[in-house]
């Protein structure tokens, strides 16, 4: 059997101290998540956390450095991610577009809210990333390179 890890990208969105999640179906119930997924075929990094969070926030993401990659495993689902967590600038938002297929809602949560609510996060990255994006690490999108 070839280990084949599933590589990730995350959108972390703060505004006014709030954290943009989003509420999801999954196998274990509905479940925060930042907005984020499974990276593309012929996408970069980057504009892989741009896309999800459209399709999953209906916010318009601009990713100005990242945060961090991670490794983490899913006994649940005996699953290796590889996420690469993004930060930047919200561009704009529209609300009227649907939402990805599963994903009940976009929400706002303070720092303590996302504390709070750690039993229903999908995965423990999820505040791992924001602390993080208050701890300051930031790495230029440079740090990345997409060879053709």
């Amino acid at each position: 059997m070839i280990w084949k890890p599933h590589a990730t990208v995350a959108a972390v969105l703060e505004l006014d101290g709030k954290f943009l999640l989003v509420e999801e179906h999954t196998p274990h119930g509905l479940l925060f998540n930042q907005p984020a997924g499974h990276w593309e075929p012929n996408e970069t990094l980057p504009a892989g956390a741009v896309r999800e969070a459209l399709e999953e926030s209906a916010y318009e993401f601009a990713p100005e450095y990242l945060i961090g990659v991670y490794r983490w495993h899913s006994t649940a689902s005996n699953t290796t991610y590889l996420r690469f967590a993004f930060g930047g600038s919200i561009l704009g938002h529209h609300p009227e577009r649907a939402l990805d297929k599963g994903i009940v809602r976009a929400v706002w949560m303070t720092l303590d809210e996302l504390r709070a609510t750690q039993a229903r996060h999908r995965s423990p990255l999820i505040l791992r990333c924001v602390e993080d994006y208050l701890a300051g690490k930031r790495y230029p999108l440079d740090l990345i390179t997409h060879y053709e």
